[in-house]
């Protein structure tokens, strides 16, 4: 059995200095850069081979070295795999995984180091130092989603993985699922009058809910069950948020948080005071962590305003 041919969903040119070297995003995520590029990187031609140098059989030519061997790793051995796939223009391309970039510098650096170099590969060590200081702020992959533009798709990606963990398509059966002490907790707070079993609230209380429960349990599950929930003429929801979140993901990750909640709840003695406590320890997701001082003016204003 073949291993399936990946093909690349990214490509661009990854610019490090003067040289500007190919790489690709394929279907799995791997991060490649093309074999021609590994040559350009260190400042070689493909069959640039100094005579006095030996070579081991059947190792890329970029690192096949005698000299080099002992100081390769299972880790870099690894990745070392030359790597076959389709390019956005339909032709069978070679590659490599490109965190073995990083390795292969450290492997450079390293003989350099240990004085087994010979005087033909002292230009790699020098290239191993102006790649490093380029990969040194972001990352080899950080770079090439940003070259190849997959660091945009890799956002939108990653969070309709969380949205397909929370968020179930089918419409569960409608099931007491928020603890009475969220209600009482928060009336008290706000200094309204709490009547067991009645189900008139505040509007507010709608508000509140969706910014101290949905908005923080998970990046992008409040605006899409905004989304999907079907709404009547009065343009109110048809059933309750907590009926689309899945049983294995969801539910468990909003009982966790509604516990949290209520314990900070039952904490606090006034509005202002929660509010600010939740913000510390149980911020939206994207907002910026507010800074824990202690503020004299603890109230019953309303914060979220």
């Amino acid at each position: 059995m073949t291993n399936k041919i990946l093909k690349a969903t990214h490509q661009g040119p990854l610019k490090i200095g003067e040289k500007a070297l190919d790489c690709a995003v394929l279907e799995d995520g791997t991060r490649i850069i093309s074999r021609n590029a590994i040559f350009r990187a260190f400042g070689r031609t493909k069959r640039g081979r100094a005579r006095t140098e030996t070579r081991v059989p059947n190792m890329p030519s970029f690192i096949d070295a005698k000299n080099l061997q002992p100081l390769i790793n299972n880790e870099l051995e690894g990745g070392l795999k030359q790597i076959e796939y389709i390019s956005l223009t339909g032709k069978l391309t070679t590659g490599y995984n490109a965190e073995v970039i990083p390795l292969m510098c450290d492997l450079y650096l390293t003989a350099r180091e240990n004085d087994v170099l010979t005087k033909a590969q002292q230009p790699l060590a020098i290239a191993s130092e102006v790649l490093l200081r380029s990969f040194a702020k972001v990352g080899i992959i950080a770079l090439i989603d940003e070259a190849t533009g997959y660091q945009y798709d890799r956002a939108r990606h990653d969070l309709e993985e969380i949205l397909d963990k929370f968020i179930s398509k089918e419409l569960s059966k409608w099931a007491k699922t928020f603890p009475d002490d969220f209600y009482k907790e928060m009336f008290r707070l706000r200094n309204w009058q709490y009547v067991p079993f009645s189900v008139k609230r505040p509007g507010v209380v709608g508000k509140y809910t969706n910014d101290l429960v949905y908005d923080r349990i998970a990046p992008g599950v409040l605006e899409e069950l905004k989304r999907i929930t079907p709404r009547d003429g009065a343009g109110r929801a048809k059933h309750r948020y907590f009926q689309r979140l899945t049983e294995d993901v969801g539910h468990p990750r909003l009982r966790e948080h509604l516990t949290a909640v209520i314990a900070l709840m039952k904490a606090s003695t006034k509005w202002g005071q929660f509010y600010r406590m939740m913000q510390r320890a149980l911020p939206r997701y994207g907002d910026t962590l507010e800074l824990p001082l202690d503020k004299s003016g603890d109230d019953n204003r309303d914060p979220t305003k």
